[in-house]
């Protein structure tokens, strides 16, 4: 039998991270959506999530417009890399090829 404190001791709380808080994502892994409560309002919303490595991230849907346009250009790709920028209601994200990145990083980031 485990104890209170056994329990608080190991207690990790629950939480979801962004997509832009990955390196490089693959764009085949698979898609599941949550619904959540406000705390305030008590009102549901849904969000998109993918798992990686038993870890939740958030996938707002401006990235997956971004992954379109990609995805139509460039059908080929097979990972991209979400850049975050901003915070609450002004954060926009860029999302780039992953192999985008790799090039800019090795061209001019020495």
């Amino acid at each position: 039998m485990t104890t209170l404190k056994e329990s608080a001791l190991a207690y990790e709380p629950q939480q979801t991270l962004n997509i832009a808080d990955l390196e490089v994502v693959p764009v085949d892994i698979e898609i599941t959506e949550e619904t959540h409560k406000k705390n305030d309002t008590g009102e549901e919303f849904t969000v998109k999530i993918i798992e990686i490595n038993d870890k939740k991230y958030r996938v707002p849907s401006s990235v997956l417009e971004g992954m379109k346009v990609i995805l139509q250009r460039l059908p080929k790709t097979t990972h991209v890399t979400v850049i975050k920028n901003g915070q609450g209601m002004n954060t926009k994200y860029n999302v780039l090829p992953a192999n985008t990145l790799q090039w800019v990083k090795q061209t001019f980031w020495k």
